[in-house]
C-alpha cells in the first residue's frame, strides 16, 4: 500500500557530500531526507520504508546563509566515564565554534509518495495493515517520535496526510536534469557505510526514485 505526505519548510539543505566545507544544498529533497521523514512519523524494525515519487509543489528558490557551527564533538571516552561516575564532560563552544557559509533552498513544499515493506525482523503478529493503520492515524493526528526536518535538523518542516492526491494542486510545471543525487547509504553487510547514487531529472515537477536494488542506482 502506498502513502502520500505533503511536506513544506521555510528553508531546507540537502547536502552534497562533494562539498567538504561549505553547505551547498541539492535543488531538490533527496530520497535518503524523505525517507527520514516517513520514519519520524512510523519507525518499527518491522518495516522498511521505500520513496517511489517525489512533486516538487514550489519553484526553486535559493539563500545564502552564514551560520555559526560546533567544530568538534565530545569524545566517547568522556562520556563512558561519566557514566561510571567520573567527571561530567563538558564541551566549551566558544573554542570550538566555527562559521559556516550554506547556499540553502527557501520556502520548500513536496508531496513524497512512498511503500513500506516488512523485513526480516517482523514477528509473527506483524502484518501490513497493522502498520499502514498505525501510520494513517499517526499522520493525520501530526504526530511523531521526532519532529521531521529538510535536510538539516535545524529546518524542521510541517506534513500532513494526503489521501486524494487528485484534490490537490499539480506539481511545478519544470523539467531539468538535476544530475547524480545521493540515494540513500547503505549500511548492510559492510563495515563502513556506503553511499549510492542515482542520475536524477524532474519531469513537470515529478522525480520518479528507482528501487534501491534497480541497476539506476549505483555505489
Amino acid at each position: 500500500m502506498g502513502f502520500c505526505l505533503e511536506v513544506s519548510g521555510d528553508f531546507a539543505c540537502f547536502t552534497r557530500p562533494e562539498m567538504k566545507v561549505e553547505r551547498v544544498s541539492y535543488d531538490v529533497i533527496t530520497p535518503s531526507a524523505a525517507r527520514a521523514i516517513f520514519e519520524a512519523i512510523l519507525w518499527r524494525p518491522a518495516i522498511e520504508w521505500h520513496i517511489h515519487k517525489i512533486e516538487v509543489l514550489k519553484p526553486v528558490r535559493w539563500v545564502n546563509i552564514r551560520r555559526n557551527e560546533v567544530g568538534a564533538v565530545l569524545p566517547l571516552g568522556n562520556i563512558n566515564k561519566a557514566i561510571n561516575g567520573g567527571a561530567l564532560p563538558a564541551l566549551y563552544i566558544e573554542e570550538a565554534r566555527q562559521q559556516r557559509a550554506g547556499l540553502f533552498l527557501r520556502d520548500v513544499a513536496y508531496r513524497i509518495h512512498a511503500h513500506f515493506s516488512l523485513t526480516d525482523k517482523a514477528g509473527s503478529s506483524d502484518n501490513a495493515g497493522k502498520f499502514s493503520e498505525m501510520f494513517k492515524r499517526r499522520a493525520k493526528k501530526g504526530q511523531c517520535f521526532n519532529q521531521p526536518y529538510l535536510g538539516c535538523r535545524e529546518f524542521s518542516c510541517g506534513f500532513h496526510l494526503v489521501e486524494d492526491v487528485k484534490q490537490y494542486d499539480r506539481a511545478i510545471s519544470e523539467s531539468r536534469a538535476l544530475g547524480w543525487m545521493l540515494y540513500d547509504m547503505d549500511y548492510q553487510d559492510k563495515a563502513e557505510p556506503m553511499p549510492l547514487f542515482f542520475n536524477a531529472a524532474m519531469k513537470d515537477g515529478v522525480i520518479e526514485v528507482p528501487e534501491k536494488q534497480s541497476e539506476d542506482v549505483v555505489g
